[in-house]
């Protein structure tokens, strides 16, 4: 089925969620709307719409007047088997140690490797992402130089393919929370689909205020691989639940945004380990200063 996008950009938060309410009410109307902030510093938001019929051009060119944004651009999409398409574009990805793959090139997985099976479907965090490739990388860092780790906690987990390969490494249970239901869904089945059931907590939660990592609290490891203003937001929390001489592994961010995250995490506590660029991707691997 042939469907359609109609994508635009304004300033501010308050009226792109207000201009997303308004295409609710369009006709045709929308199958779904989003509106979402584009991490770039630049103060736009994007706001956009999908049809399975034609949108009415016009009525698009009132609501972006009236809303003082860009003019809408609408985009005919081609019918398309988006999981068959991933199957064969999403090749098996090396991350050092740990090798990332779909259940299509389980016959790939070379010996010795640790392996994370994430299906095509759940494409979101398989590591093919400069982001989620950083924090493996960076993970594999330190189990190369031996840092012992007794307790791991991935914040923002999404398909927890970051808690998986802690929970292949240590004998220990590791705690992966989203704020996202669905999210849990997805890596409470991904534990499954690679034996790990009992070895990774899935939880839903807003960063770290869940009891049960209250409880588990603090963390030898914590990973957060989400965005910029997110990272900044939770620095306190993340520091109260690292433990001291404790790391953190932290992504989602451009390379032009690294230096600021690493000077609010200092700040909190951290120091710098290691900056490592993918494209133009940053991942930073910290470690909580000891207590004084």
């Amino acid at each position: 089925m042939t469907t359609f996008t109609a994508l635009t950009t304004l300033t501010g938060k308050g009226p792109a969620e207000a201009l997303g309410l308004a295409m609710e009410r369009l006709e045709p109307e929308p199958t779904g709307v989003g509106v979402f902030e584009i991490e770039d510093g630049s103060g736009l938001w994007e706001v956009g719409g999908y049809f399975v019929e034609t949108p009415d051009e016009a009525a698009l060119a009132v609501l972006s007047a009236a809303f003082d944004a860009k003019p809408f651009v609408v985009s005919e999409l081609p019918e398309t088997d988006w999981v068959a398409k991933v199957k064969r574009e999403l090749a098996p990805v090396a991350a050092g140690r740990f090798f990332v793959y779909g259940s299509h090139d389980a016959d790939k997985v070379p010996e010795g490797a640790e392996p994370l099976l994430i299906e095509a479907a759940m494409a979101f965090g398989t590591g093919h992402h400069g982001t989620t490739l950083g924090c493996l990388l960076a993970l594999d860092k330190l189990v190369g130089e031996g840092v012992p780790v007794g307790s791991t906690l991935d914040v923002g987990c999404g398909t927890a393919v970051l808690a998986m390969a802690a929970a292949r490494i240590w004998d220990h249970e590791v705690v992966a929370s989203d704020i996202d239901a669905v999210a849990v869904e997805v890596a409470e089945a991904n534990m499954r689909a690679n034996g790990l059931e009992g070895r990774v907590l899935c939880l839903e939660a807003t960063g770290t205020d869940h009891p049960r990592i209250a409880a588990r609290a603090p963390f030898d490891l914590v990973f957060a691989n989400i965005l910029k203003g997110p990272l900044i937001a939770l620095a306190p929390d993340l520091a109260e639940v690292t433990a001291p001489d404790g790391h953190a592994i932290l992504s989602g961010l451009l390379n032009e945004q690294a230096e600021e995250v690493a000077a609010v995490y200092k700040e909190n506590g951290y120091n710098l380990v290691d900056h490592q660029q993918i494209g133009e991707w940053s991942t930073l691997l910290l470690r909580k200063r000891p207590s004084n």
